[in-house]
């Protein structure tokens, strides 16, 4: 190996620094529209900032009337939308190494001309690999929130809506209701028949659960054979009404099992969200609920009730 010498070194890492602090500076003042927009575009990794600060870029270049950008990430549908109207319409699919990552439509009331529609692709070229990774962080967030068996959100992401929930319900007065669904003599299902078919069961359970809800609701994987489903705007009698379609839809449940035909039934507990109350306070009576029902009987719905 060729040795260098010690004044050489000495006389051209100085150099090589200043050049380094030089190029820093002109990469963070610079002006020009591609630079501005990766320099801004990777302060974060929120697909949202993102598609913000890219529609605000591109409009300052080829002015539009409206942005809207989709996207599935892990079993969620992703939608940002900026802008209203125009009948002319430019949609790009974005795509970096064989992988998608979703549409982007621009519409205007003027048509766009090949200059506008290639100044456009230019910018895309710029954000994708930036879009790329907020897609994909936004997917790894989400697989910590999702439980693996049912591919439903899991405790974690209970407690986090939970929280939320019991925000808005205080801050708005409106009613939040939350229903606990425990699959009966499930322990037998797994010692009878094993964890393969309790496994194909709580899957069914959890696409059963999902079909039952309005859009705005929603179903977590809370225990083991446990769910919960959380229902916005619905005070206890409505949410009843909810967990009892619940029950008679799992009910509904059958597993071919060979020589059998294995079913299923479901203990539900019902209490709605009370004014300063802490999620840990909301959920430990949807449970105490739930307890009653298995208590008397089982395959039933009772709601917590509260005293006024």
């Amino acid at each position: 190996m060729k040795n260098i010498p010690s004044i050489e070194r000495s006389t051209s890492q100085p150099r090589k620094l200043a050049a380094l602090r030089q190029a820093q500076q002109d990469w963070s003042n610079s002006s020009d529209v591609l630079t501005r927009l990766t320099r801004r575009l990777s302060t974060t990794l929120s697909l949202e900032t993102q598609l913000g600060i890219l529609a605000d870029e591109l409009n300052d270049v080829v002015p539009f009337d409206s942005l809207h950008y989709r996207h599935r990430i892990a079993r969620q549908d992703f939608v940002f939308a900026t802008g209203l109207g125009g009948q002319h319409r430019s949609e790009y699919r974005l795509n970096l190494e064989g992988v998608h990552y979703g549409t982007l439509t621009l519409n205007r009331r003027q048509r766009f001309s090949e200059e506008e529609l290639q100044g456009v692709e230019t910018i895309l070229g710029a954000a994708i690999c930036p879009l790329r990774n907020a897609c994909q962080y936004m997917a790894i967030e989400q697989a910590a929130l999702t439980d693996a068996l049912t591919g439903i959100p899991n405790k974690r992401a209970l407690d986090d809506v939970l929280l939320r929930a019991s925000q808005l319900s205080d801050r708005k007065h409106g009613d939040f209701s939350l229903v606990l669904c425990d699959l009966d003599h499930f322990k037998s299902v797994n010692d009878t028949h094993g964890h393969v078919v309790g496994d194909h069961l709580l899957q069914l359970a959890a696409e059963c659960l999902e079909r039952s809800l309005r859009t705005s609701d929603s179903v977590y994987r809370f225990g083991g054979e446990e769910f919960a489903v959380l229902l916005p705007h619905t005070a206890d009698a409505d949410a009843r009404d909810v967990a009892e379609r619940i029950r008679k839809a799992v009910g509904q449940i059958r597993v071919d099992c060979g020589e059998e035909t294995l079913s299923v039934s479901t203990s539900c507990g019902v209490a709605t969200h009370l004014a300063g109350e802490s999620p840990e306070q909301w959920l430990a009576r949807a449970d105490d609920a739930l307890y009653q029902a298995k208590r008397q009987g089982r395959n039933c719905t009772r709601v917590f009730a509260a005293i006024s």
